[in-house]
């Protein structure tokens, strides 16, 4: 066992882990962000995507002990002051959801493909960087548009 710390979404946190505890172990089940989800436990779904110090990770890839000291940032983390934050919105406003299992870790993604590529991605760049993303449910155009649309949203 060992204790790891970082900063959760603003929050200084703290906690005993086994040394192969996963990082989507830790959110989960430690800390109780279960916004962050686990689809497939081999990296290939995206769902639980979060990022850390700014970067969009794989959370089942990364070992909690990997995040010690660092600023992650979850699903849980982008709201402010109950107002969605703007790619949040933008998925509700266009439809970029259906059954919810994917959609934070395509809103998280999403998010770092803005930060990558500025607030106005064009629709081959959107689909081409979230192939790393399952979604079972949706065909993908609303997610795309959502993706343009929160990417506008954001730099307005």
């Amino acid at each position: 066992m060992q204790t790891v710390s970082m900063n959760v979404n603003g929050k200084s946190v703290s906690g005993e882990v086994e040394d192969r505890t996963l990082l989507v172990e830790f959110l989960r089940e430690n800390l109780r962000l279960t916004g962050t989800h686990v689809g497939c436990d081999t990296s290939q779904c995206g769902a639980c995507v979060v990022h850390v110090d700014g970067v969009s990770v794989k959370s089942c890839t990364m070992l909690a002990a990997q995040a010690d000291g660092s600023d992650v940032t979850t699903i849980e983390g982008l709201a402010s002051n109950g107002d969605l934050h703007p790619m949040q919105q933008a998925f509700k406003d266009n439809h970029g959801l259906q059954c919810g299992f994917c959609t934070p870790g395509m809103v998280m993604s999403a998010l770092d493909i803005v930060n990558r590529n500025g607030n106005n991605v064009d629709e081959a760049t959107v689909r081409k960087e979230l192939e790393g993303n399952i979604c079972r449910c949706t065909g993908y155009h609303n997610i795309v548009k959502a993706v343009q649309a929160g990417a506008k949203n954001m730099g307005a």
